[in-house]
């Protein structure tokens, strides 16, 4: 839990950074990993299969075979946090879909190596757009400085996570 000085969370919320110490009353507030869990719940409701044209796991799947080349079937799995079945599961709807394909690893032939398709590709584009709609509701609040700040502060906090490179 964090302590914010302030009588109304929201007002806080509302408030610029600069502006948020010069309040008088102690308020205890969330802690920022219940805020960011809080925050993936609203973004997972609006961001529905209605909105996006696909599920959003089916979605970061896309957006995980567009931008990396060579993805084994395990390896997808392993950044999207799937078992072996689930992640099976999901392929098999993309490939229904013809949204990706799996293929078998020629210098290892007991991996399939995951592609995405031109539908596939397509079907990213327009969940990319989608989404930038879901990220204008949800993010609303915030101007585009304090947009890319925040995005800035989780793609470092997802690389140290990861063990990538900082961004």
């Amino acid at each position: 839990m964090k302590t914010v000085q302030s009588h109304d969370l929201a007002q806080v919320a509302r408030m610029p950074a600069t502006m948020e110490s010069t309040t008088t009353t102690t308020t205890t507030a969330p802690g920022s990993m219940v805020l960011v869990t809080r925050l993936s719940r609203v973004v997972y409701r609006r961001a529905s299969e209605a909105v996006l044209g696909m599920s959003l796991k089916e979605y970061m799947a896309l957006i995980n075979l567009r931008d990396q080349t060579n993805v084994t079937q395990q390896a997808l799995g392993d950044a999207l946090h799937l078992d072996a079945n689930n992640c099976v599961l999901l392929l098999n709807a993309l490939e229904a879909g013809h949204l990706a394909e799996r293929r078998r690893d020629q210098a290892d032939r007991r991996r399939h190596i995951v592609e995405l398709t031109p539908a596939g590709r397509e079907a990213v584009e327009r969940g990319d757009r989608a989404l930038e709609s879901v990220e204008d509701e949800v993010l609303g609040a915030l101007n585009a400085d304090e947009r890319a700040t925040l995005h800035r502060l989780l793609l470092r906090a997802l690389a140290a996570e990861s063990g990538s490179p900082k961004a």
